[in-house]
C-alpha cells in the first residue's frame, strides 16, 4: 500500500508534507517551516509522528525542527553534507542511502544548486519525489549557493524519475512561474492550459502542488531548455542545453 500523503500550508507560502504508513502507523514530515499546522494535521488525523525528513538548510524549511522534536519525539534526518548547518541530526545522509519508513524504502537524492546540501528523498513505490526548493511547480529555485551546471546536473537526475512521480515541492510559486514560463515558451499549448487551470485554483485558494513529473516535463520551461521552441525564443538556436538553462535562469532572477 502506498504512502498517504498529506499536503500543507505553512507561513506565508510554504509547504510541509507528511507521510504516513498505514500499516505501521510510522509517519514523516518533509521540512518544517512552522510547527503549528503540522500539530493540528497530525491530531486531527490521529497520527504519531516517528521522522522529520530535512530538505535544505534554509530557515523557511527548518526553523520549527527543535520545537516538532520537542514536542513528538520525532528522529531528525539530513544532508551530511549539512550537518553543521542543520538541526541536530539522528541521521546524516548522502546520495543512494535508503529511507524506512514504515514498509515503504525511499533512496536520497543529491541536487545541489539552489544550495550545495540539498537532497531530495524518492519513494519510488509511492511513486513521489519530496524535492523542496530544487524542482519546482513550473520552476526551480534560486541558485544562491549552486552553480548552473549544477542545477541542471540536479533537474536532470530529477527528469529521469517515472513520468507518474508526484513532485512535491517547497512553495506556492507556481502562478508566477507560470507568468515567466509564457515569456520563454508562449506558443506551448501544454503551458498555455496549465497556467490556466493554475489560476483558476488559486482563485479558488487550492494549492498548485504537488505536480507530475509528466506535467513538469511538459511545460516546466527549466526542464525543457532543450527544446528547439524555447531555444529559438530566447535567441540561442546553437547553445547548449546546460546553456539555456542558464539563460533562462538568469532571465527568471530578474523578472
Amino acid at each position: 500500500m502506498p504512502l498517504e500523503i498529506v499536503t500543507i500550508p505553512c507561513l506565508a507560502d510554504n509547504y510541509a508534507y507528511l507521510l504516513h504508513d498505514a500499516a505501521t502507523g510510522a509517519t514523516a514530515v518533509v521540512d518544517v517551516p512552522e510547527v503549528g499546522p503540522i500539530v493540528a494535521e497530525l491530531k486531527a488525523r490521529g497520527w504519531r509522528l516517528s521522522d522529520i525528513l530535512i530538505t535544505h538548510h534554509h530557515a523557511d524549511h527548518i526553523q520549527g525542527v527543535a520545537e516538532l522534536v520537542a514536542a513528538t519525539g520525532a528522529k531528525v534526518t539530513g544532508a551530511a553534507a549539512d550537518a553543521h548547518r542543520l538541526p541536530p541530526l539522528d541521521r546524516a545522509v548522502a546520495e543512494g542511502d535508503q529511507i524506512n519508513l514504515g514498509s515503504e524504502t525511499g533512496r536520497v537524492l543529491d541536487v545541489p544548486g539552489h544550495t550545495l546540501g540539498h537532497i531530495a528523498y524518492h519513494f519510488p513505490a509511492s511513486r513521489a519525489v519530496f524535492t523542496a526548493d530544487s524542482l519546482m511547480a513550473l520552476g526551480c529555485g534560486r541558485l544562491f549557493e549552486g552553480s548552473p551546471a549544477q542545477m541542471w546536473q540536479s533537474l536532470g537526475k530529477l527528469a529521469a524519475l517515472p513520468p507518474e512521480t508526484l513532485v512535491c515541492s517547497g512553495h506556492e510559486y507556481t502562478q508566477s512561474n507560470a507568468r515567466f514560463a509564457l515569456t520563454v515558451d508562449p506558443d506551448n499549448p501544454a503551458l498555455i492550459s496549465r497556467s490556466e487551470r493554475v489560476a483558476a485554483a488559486r482563485a479558488e485558494g487550492r494549492p498548485t502542488v504537488p505536480s507530475t513529473l509528466a506535467e513538469e516535463l511538459a511545460t516546466n520551461p527549466f526542464l525543457r531548455a532543450g527544446a528547439p521552441q524555447i531555444k529559438s525564443a530566447l535567441g540561442l538556436s546553437e547553445a547548449t542545453d546546460a546553456e539555456c538553462f542558464a539563460e533562462i535562469r538568469r532571465r527568471k532572477d530578474r523578472f
